[in-house]
């Protein structure tokens, strides 16, 4: 089939899918107003590949039907193949803004990663291969779910949530059985398939009890027994104009529980079963950890060139960009992309190639992104909220210009750099984009993507090779004493 149209994934939606919002079940979700516009902004990034300008950078011939396929399905053999998927993600999320942190390319990455160190998937290798050009071919769009219901954190999955969890149950000749729940399908509601698997950085322990969570597989979203409860939305609901709230009404991906009441999986949807060593491995042993990793790093720059530009344009209006204080802001702003840049640069030049044939970018700048960009990302909110100042707090709707207090706005609202209708509009989108439940939801997904920042940051610390630089010092010291004496 190759590269679907945004029209064709919209139809994908409409399959009596099990989706959960504000105590009702949805009929459709590409109707219903608290996901139709990120259906839509979801399709048109679909709608992009098909482009005669872009078609070139956004695909690339399958290599199992020659169709157009896309270009984050690629299993890049040489850097120039990364550098190419790179840029085809920089398309996708300069279109988002980087406001979509589960845009399709991010589980693209991944499936096709695993794929590529099939190897290590055991007995399920096959398995893993063949989902890869399925899901490939059909251009489908995935989410998946990355924890365990929060009972009891001090304790380990098999004690805390034990019979909440989503666990293995039964295993019969067509499949396993599987029943609990899962948290965090991002972009679940509006996805073709889900792929369960636990996030990199959550082990289980090498127990026996921890096998029947040991668990890796793919299911259509609308498979008969799974359930999707989504959180409310953040999009605005008092049917103010959509230029009150650009970024929530077209970029709220939603987030959503998965219920499994006695799911079959079937076999050949299976990719890891009662395996600890697997599910423990398999990131770090495929590669996929640092192949997801270009794809987040590449949406933070996205977003950080999109923040660092609302700013410029928020201080101009005002002309407060006069000010040494504010260019000092702004000056944070411009820093934190080009460090961006060069980290997504220098990962790219590191890049090495795997035994299974897989390239990947350099892990340790693209480590340091990880940490760096939930700070970078709450900086940029704070330095566009000391910009708008209380022009942010007293920025009328949209609205308001074709209402009985038209002409007060007109007059009143206007500023230096920009008439009435354009400041409001601009200040609205800076509203939205530091200020509202849109903005305070993605403040605490960029703190929280990238797993516990605490215990990343005691992985990254013991896997650093450290021993070289502590040798340095002492023989700097051995040296400095050598020639004090000498």
């Amino acid at each position: 089939m190759g590269i679907r149209t945004g029209a064709q994934v919209l139809d994908g939606l409409r399959d009596g899918r099990e989706v959960f919002i504000d105590g009702e079940r949805i009929a459709d979700v590409t109707q219903d107003h608290r996901f139709a516009r990120a259906a839509r902004s979801l399709a048109s990034l679909y709608d992009m590949q098909h482009r005669a300008d872009l078609v070139e950078r956004m695909t690339f011939r399958s290599p199992t039907t020659d169709a157009r396929v896309g270009l984050s399905f690629i299993e890049p053999k040489t850097r120039e193949e990364l550098a190419a998927r790179g840029g085809m993600m920089k398309l996708w999320h300069d279109e988002t803004l980087g406001m979509m942190g589960r845009a399709p390319d991010f589980m693209n990455v991944l499936v096709s990663s695993f794929a590529a160190g099939s190897q290590h998937f055991g007995q399920y290798a096959q398995n893993i291969r063949a989902y890869c050009d399925f899901i490939r071919e059909g251009d489908l769009v995935l989410t998946h779910s990355l924890t365990n219901p929060q009972v009891d954190r001090s304790k380990n999955i098999t004690v805390q949530a034990k019979d909440l969890a989503l666990q293995a149950v039964k295993e019969t000749g067509k499949g396993i059985i599987v029943r609990g729940a899962r948290m965090l399908a991002t972009l679940g509601a509006l996805s073709d398939e889900i792929l369960v698997f636990s996030a990199p950085s959550y082990a289980l322990p090498m127990t026996e009890e921890a096998k029947a969570y040991a668990l890796g597989f793919t299911l259509p979203v609308a498979t008969q027994g799974m359930r999707f409860i989504c959180r409310p939305s953040v999009m605005h609901q008092s049917g103010a104009p959509l230029l009150d709230h650009p970024l929530s009404s077209r970029f709220d991906e939603s987030d959503c529980m998965v219920v499994f009441d006695d799911v079959l999986v079937p076999w050949e949807r299976v990719f890891c079963y009662r395996d600890v060593v697997v599910h423990n491995t398999v990131y770090a042993s495929t590669g996929t950890r640092l192949a997801i990793q270009q794809q987040t790093a590449t949406r933070d720059l996205a977003k950080a060139e999109f923040m660092m530009g609302l700013a410029f344009t928020v201080a101009r209006t005002t002309k407060v960009d006069e000010f040494l204080h504010i260019q000092g802001l702004l000056c944070d702003l411009i820093n934190d992309v080009e460090v961006l840049r060069a980290c997504l640069i220098a990962a790219e030049e590191q890049a090495t190639t795997m035994p299974h044939g897989l390239t990947v970018p350099g892990g340790g700048p693209l480590t340091a992104i990880r940490f760096l960009f939930p700070q970078m990302y709450r900086r940029a909110c704070e330095a566009i909220q000391v910009i708008g100042a209380g022009g942010l707090v007293m920025v009328p709707s949209y609205a308001e210009f074709a209402g009985p207090a038209a002409a007060d706005v007109e007059t009143y609202a206007q500023a230096q750099g920009a008439d009435a209708r354009a400041r409001t509009k601009l200040f609205r989108l800076a509203f939205d984009a530091t200020l509202s439940t849109f903005s305070g939801r993605q403040q605490l997904y960029e703190r929280y993507f990238a797993g516990d920042p605490v215990r990343t940051a005691q992985a990254v610390y013991h896997g650093y090779a450290k021993e070289p630089h502590v040798e340095r010092i002492w023989k700097l010291l051995e040296r400095f004493e050598s020639e004090a004496e000498g």
